[in-house]
């Protein structure tokens, strides 16, 4: 998913770096010679190019997830595969920050439903795996979805709850921001922060750096429409906040320290300087993670976010599908 929890649930670095460079190659690909699936010629389902992506908007859910809406605002890496080319009813998009794919549209959409497995073993198998991933997650842009995802995919896999939390200015506990160690000090991620042109060059400045293109198709895309922060300690990047996805004036919250340095309330110091920015820009802070990850719930809850509604993700392995 778009929003990390405090302790990561993406690929790792060097992974998630190859998934984001293969779906751009593609997305170049598809600006200037069309949808590669189509070449399968595969019937029922179809990958649109991004002109093409303004079509599948009245599949969307407005409730539902802020990937969804995000793709929209062209800042990110997504794909959007269709039954109908011209006249979609149901689809997927494969989110370019990760492994999730949202499924929108009519779930009961029973030729689509059908050809869904085949399309998925034929088709996005091989691609997922030269990004290195083995599986993915699965997830319902409405509730309608996870009968569906079920019965395509098996109903033995495996479904976890997440909790979306949304903050609105009333709501925000300022007096709950943490007092950190001496020697640590929270910058704003800045275009020479990113370059590491800084005061301080950092040695792992590729911690940030890859993150940020997990989500983002460059750094100035995150830089011109995102927000984001830094604990830094001498050297080193040790926990950052920053927005993963953004959609209107809404930006989800993805924030992850580096393992060295948990347990120091790093996290919840750069997600107040997070948040205060975006409160004062009138901007949402949106925070998904999952109901069991207790670490972040804490933080999420203790800042003041509400939630906004809950939903399944499954994690579907491709050598489950048969």
């Amino acid at each position: 998913m778009v929003i990390q929890n405090v302790q990561a649930r993406s690929d790792d670095f060097i992974r998630a770096a190859a998934c984001f460079a293969l779906r751009r190659a593609c997305l170049e690909q598809n600006k200037h010679k069309g949808p590669s699936f189509g070449e399968r010629k595969i019937e029922m389902i179809t990958e649109l190019k991004e002109s093409e992506f303004h079509r599948c908007k009245k599949l969307l859910n407005p409730e539902g997830h802020l990937e969804v809406k995000a793709v929209f605002e062209e800042n990110h890496s997504d794909r959007i595969f269709v039954d109908d080319r011209l006249s979609p009813a149901s689809g997927f998009i494969w989110l370019g920050s990760n492994n999730g794919i949202i499924f929108i549209g009519d779930a009961e959409n029973e030729p689509f439903n059908n050809e869904l497995k085949n399309f998925f073993t034929s088709a996005i198998k091989p691609e997922a795996h030269k990004a290195g991933l083995t599986g993915f997650e699965a997830i319902g842009n409405h509730a309608a979805w996870d009968t569906t995802i079920k019965k395509v995919f098996g109903e033995n896999i495996t479904g976890y709850k997440q909790r979306v939390y949304e903050l609105h200015k009333d709501d925000y506990i300022e007096d709950k921001e943490p007092v950190i160690e001496q020697g640590y000090e929270v910058k704003k991620i800045t275009k020479d922060i990113l370059g590491n042109r800084d005061d301080t060059t950092y040695k792992n400045i590729g911690f940030l750096q890859t993150k940020i293109l997990e989500f983002w198709t460059t750094y100035e895309k995150f830089l011109t429409e995102g927000i984001g922060y830094a604990v830094v300690n001498k050297n080193e990047i040790a926990s950052i906040c920053f927005s993963g996805v953004a959609a209107g004036n809404i930006h989800g919250v993805d924030i992850e320290t580096v393992e060295f340095y948990q347990g120091k309330k790093l996290a919840q110091k750069a997600a107040h300087f997070f948040v205060r920015d975006c409160l004062e820009n009138n901007i949402i802070p949106y925070w998904d993670c999952m109901e069991i990850n207790t670490p972040s719930v804490t933080v999420a809850e203790s800042l003041g976010f509400r939630i906004k509604f809950t939903y399944f993700w499954y994690r579907v392995s491709f050598e489950d599908i048969q």
